[in-house]
């Protein structure tokens, strides 16, 4: 059983391939479990998500997909979702999903990971930076709104490294994730970033291994050359640390299966 829920489409404004390319690269990499979790609409940031009034056409893309490719792949339907108090949408929270991610991608309204805004970091204390990120993911988790964390330590992306210890940040928010029952992804997408690395590191997932939390898998593609990469590393990974299980969301309703 390969699971595989972190995934995008064109949408997002960023990312390149049609949805049954995407499905087709999934089922040719022996994937049995493909979820589509672009990125949700909100009023902020438009330029990288999709609009409210796409929403209808998102999900008969994937639902067409589902039925489509219904005896050799299981198609799921999800939505990444940005965790920005203020600004997220009950038509997101409340939509007939499989399953939801909460992401951190913005620090005080700076998209830290993306590429435009790197000059940012000059003029930030990266100790302080890095402290604030994982306060959010606290705060996403303790939201209640979502089944999976999206790339927990995302804020490595550059390789902007702390000086205090990053497991000692990271904990709380850990914590606040096993108290959620919530899972936690091992996002591939770190492989292609100056981090050269998953999401998350072993450090972090270790401890995420000691506290009991799931996790699942996902390529978060943005093109359809991108599914199933690296598949082989983050699996010795989690088996190293000792998971045996992984998770997939079907109407929220969470299911573990070997891998």
């Amino acid at each position: 059983m390969k699971i595989d829920l972190h995934n995008h489409t064109t949408l997002c404004n960023h990312a390149t391939g049609s949805v049954d390319a995407y499905v087709e690269a999934a089922i040719a990499n022996g994937t049995d479990v493909f979820g589509f979790s672009d990125h949700a609409p909100m009023d902020f940031d438009p330029g990288y998500r999709m609009r409210f009034d796409e929403m209808t056409i998102y999900q008969k893309w994937v639902m067409d997909a589902k039925t489509k490719y219904a005896d050799k792949i299981d198609v799921l339907f999800g939505y990444e979702v940005d965790y920005l108090p203020g600004h997220m949408d009950e038509r997101v929270l409340n939509a007939d999903v499989d399953f939801l991610i909460g992401s951190v991608h913005f620090i005080n309204g700076w998209g830290f990971d993306n590429p435009e805004f790197i000059g940012r970091y000059e003029h930030e204390d990266i100790d302080v930076i890095w402290q604030n990120y994982f306060d959010l993911i606290e705060a996403m988790a303790k939201s209640g709104y979502f089944d999976i964390v999206g790339h927990i330590d995302l804020i490595k992306v550059f390789k902007f490294m702390p000086i205090k210890n990053i497991l000692e940040m990271a904990m709380p928010a850990l914590k606040a994730i096993k108290a959620a029952d919530m899972v936690l992804e091992i996002n591939v997408a770190g492989y292609r970033k100056p981090c050269q690395e998953p999401y998350p590191s072993p450090s972090i997932l270790k401890a995420a291994f000691d506290l009991g939390i799931p996790i699942t898998f996902g390529s978060d593609a943005h093109n359809p050359e991108q599914i199933g990469l690296f598949r082989e590393e983050v699996e010795r990974l989690a088996k190293s640390i000792g998971y045996t299980e992984c998770a997939y969301f079907t109407k929220r309703q969470r299911t573990l299966v070997k891998f």
